[in-house]
């Protein structure tokens, strides 16, 4: 695998909202964390640039709305905001993409002659996915770090209900399989990094 010198780290929404799991339910992947940190060491090592994508919920009972300390990024992305040699631009957005968020993420992924970009985050089948599929349809050379990212178990119609892991798997298959991004490990990513 190869990741361009100027490939960006896209890190979706991880907030502190999500860790109230008594609002979200069950979620998958504890190791999640660990691995978006590794992840943006290496990207700050090696002076690539890095989008923090927020979201800022417009729901007042979201742990997400703005106002509220689960609106705030989880300590080790706010630690590690403006640490990197590269670039870095901070997007806040009140839908799932991050495309549609202020400013720009395309005009500033051209402007910056960024054509590749790895996505991590939260949640897996959400933001991160529409994310990675907006890019993917804007001619973007998308990545996604499949175990960087995480989900909660959810109700559709019908009754239906999926666990996080089913539902994140889903999500990986989808977009690997519908050539929307190329879903890998972390490992992979740090490995052609460093």
């Amino acid at each position: 695998m190869e990741i361009a010198e100027n490939a960006a780290l896209v890190v979706v929404d991880v907030q502190k909202g999500f860790d109230e799991l008594d609002f979200w339910g069950p979620r998958n992947n504890p190791g999640a964390d660990d691995n978006i940190a590794s992840l943006l060491d290496a990207w700050q090592a090696t002076g690539r640039p890095v989008v923090f994508v927020r979201h800022d919920s417009p729901k007042p009972q979201s742990p997400l709305r703005t106002g509220y300390e689960g609106n705030d990024f989880k300590e080790y992305v706010a630690q590690r905001r403006g640490k990197g040699a590269g670039a870095e631009l901070l997007i806040t957005k009140t839908v799932n993409s991050a495309f549609l968020g202020t400013p720009g993420l395309d005009a500033w992924l051209k402007a910056e002659g960024i054509s590749q970009v790895v996505v991590v985050g939260i949640q897996t089948n959400m933001c991160v996915e529409t994310t990675a599929r907006m890019g993917g349809n804007l001619g973007y050379e998308v990545v996604v770090a499949f175990d960087a990212t995480y989900t909660f178990d959810l109700e559709g119609p019908f009754g239906w209900r999926r666990g996080a892991e089913e539902l994140a798997q889903a999500s990986a298959v989808s977009l690997h399989g519908g050539g929307f991004a190329r879903v890998v490990t972390t490992e992979e990513v740090v490995g052609a990094v460093a």
